[in-house]
């Protein structure tokens, strides 16, 4: 190997590095909040629970941050259907959506009365660990516009200095609290949702970034790396919350520890910030703003300057692909992308990820034994995720997908019932990390390449609603977890495990449609995939 091709090579790992803290914090700001969730409830919603007024002002406010998260959602869907209906039938479809979903919303949330009933308090509980997904979609959402507007560099800054602000506004509600008088536990909400829109930036921009820096013949592998990233974040955060609570009283949990496991992502963010300033701008986002001699630059260091020259050529050419209507080839491809992302967050992953200490506590563990627990958990995501990116290839994303489901619906049906029956610990934590290594390999890294495979490039924009219909699936599991699991008549009557029949009930769902629906693209190129949804739209 010549000198050059060393250089090439290590300038484009470490590119590819500082890329990937995108991905690890991405998983360190999704999974911080599972050490925190018995202090929040504590902190926030006990404090409250004991105060008439304290109560009547939190659950306005509650409101008012529900309504302004359901308008921006809406907003994001109206935008979807404008660009799959025509002017005029999109108009009407988005005007009755308004109308009825606005009156059941009305009747059926708004006019509550101010009064912290037990299903109010958990879903206040359920919405701050889960807020942060509102900021998902929104930065998700936004990603490709800010990709094109200032750059997918640039929009990685952006998206460290979110990850900051929140780290910090999270720790101090009360000293960071701006928001026009509201209470710190609306300020916390808000940053939290800042966060997310953080996280919705990383997650479309790092890979993206990585993708258009690397060379052919070693993107796929460069790209994997932010997933590996996105689970190493997650368990870094796990040992930093064990670490923060090892030994400690759960009085100083409550008060003070929380706040150091949301002010420790400030040292990975700050970092990553740092580190961007220090890497290029992509080639394609170069040629897109007219700077040829600067792209040019970039693809010689990286490529040498025998592949540069063509390298440069097809990505002008490659702006010359006409984009389609959304619906060229039909629904079936559009539903198929849509409930791939909707099965990836319905049979309970994230529930595990977000409340594994709590989890883990309501199985009898304590503070340090939940929190060694959670970070086996993250260990086995991380193991087996790295096992699926080295055996798709071989077999095949449909028969992987079948198997991870399968396991995860016995996994959650037994877990269910070990807990309605109270049969042992152990047996309850051997299902629980089962069903994790069954997700971690499958359903995880391949919903992603099942996703950038199936959509052909006339319509890859489709993959923004598959995308956005995964976060606001998270929201939704996430959010109604501590209903579910929480309430008093439904533990009376399951011992916890009721919930996760629900999750196992989902993942055999999951296994029908694999089977029945989704085809292999194992070994097929981007064009035979095209020409078999063109062959099922006309048949």
């Amino acid at each position: 190997m010549n000198l050059t091709s060393q250089i090439s090579k290590s300038s484009i790992y470490l590119i590819t590095a500082v890329a990937s803290l995108g991905g690890l914090l991405f998983g360190y700001d999704t999974a911080v909040i599972s050490g925190a969730v018995g202090a929040l409830d504590d902190f926030f919603i006990n404090k409250i629970s004991n105060d008439v007024i304290a109560a009547s002002a939190a659950i306005t406010e509650f409101k008012v941050i529900i309504t302004l998260c359901t308008v921006a959602v809406i907003g994001l869907t109206a935008s979807f259907i404008l660009r799959f209906y025509k002017r005029n039938t999109a108009f009407a479809i988005i005007t009755a959506l308004v109308v009825l979903g606005g009156a059941f919303y009305y009747y059926q949330f708004l006019t509550l009365p101010p009064v912290l009933t037990e299903n109010l308090q958990n879903s206040i509980l359920g919405f701050m660990v889960s807020s942060a997904l509102v900021g998902c979609i929104i930065g998700a959402a936004a990603g490709d516009r800010i990709a094109n507007s200032i750059g997918r560099r640039n929009g990685l800054l952006l998206s460290a200095a979110l990850f900051i602000i929140s780290a910090t506004g999270s720790a101090f509600p009360e000293g960071m609290n701006i928001f026009f008088g509201s209470s710190s536990l609306t300020s916390f909400i808000v940053y939290r949702i800042i966060g997310g829109i953080g996280v919705g930036l990383a997650s479309m921009l790092a890979p993206l970034y990585i993708a258009e820096m690397a060379p052919a013949n070693i993107r796929g592998k460069l790209v994997s790396c932010n997933q590996f990233a996105i689970v190493s974040g997650m368990l870094i955060v796990y040992f930093v919350n064990y670490f923060i609570v090892k030994g400690q009283s759960t009085e100083w949990i409550n008060t003070d520890g929380w706040r150091y496991m949301f002010l420790s992502e400030n040292i990975p963010a700050t970092l990553f910030f740092l580190f961007l300033l220090f890497v290029p701008k992509t080639p394609r986002f170069q040629v897109m703003k007219g700077k040829e001699a600067e792209a040019s630059a970039v693809l010689t260091k990286l490529n040498g300057p025998e592949k540069a020259g063509s390298i440069l050529t097809e990505i002008k050419g490659s702006f010359n692909v006409k984009k389609a209507h959304w619906l060229t080839y039909g629904w079936a491809i559009v539903i198929i992308g849509i409930l791939l992302s909707v099965f990836q967050q319905f049979v309970g992953i994230n529930v595990v990820l977000y409340y594994a200490p709590e989890i883990f506590k309501g199985m009898g563990l304590g503070n340090d034994a939940s929190m060694i627990q959670t970070i086996i958990v993250g260990a086995i995501n991380m193991l087996f995720t790295v096992l699926a990116i080295f055996t798709v290839d071989n077999y095949g994303r449909k028969k992987l997908m079948l198997i991870g489901s399968i396991v995860m619906a016995i996994s959650m049906l037994g877990l269910g019932s070990a807990l309605y029956s109270q049969s042992s610990q152990t047996l309850s934590l051997l299902l629980m990390l089962l069903y994790i290594a069954a997700f971690a390999m499958s359903w995880g890294p391949i919903t992603w390449v099942l996703l950038s495979e199936i959509f052909p490039n006339k319509i890859k924009g489709v993959m923004a609603v598959a995308v956005a219909a995964q976060w606001l699936a998270n929201l939704v599991v996430s959010w109604t977890f501590p209903m579910m699991n929480n309430n008093e008549s439904l533990t009376q009557m399951f011992n916890h495990g009721f919930s996760y029949w629900i999750y196992g009930i989902m993942a055999l769902l999951s296994a029908i449609f694999i089977w029945k629906f989704v085809p292999e693209t194992k070994g097929k190129t981007l064009e035979e995939m095209e020409q078999l949804w063109i062959k099922d739209k006309t048949e």
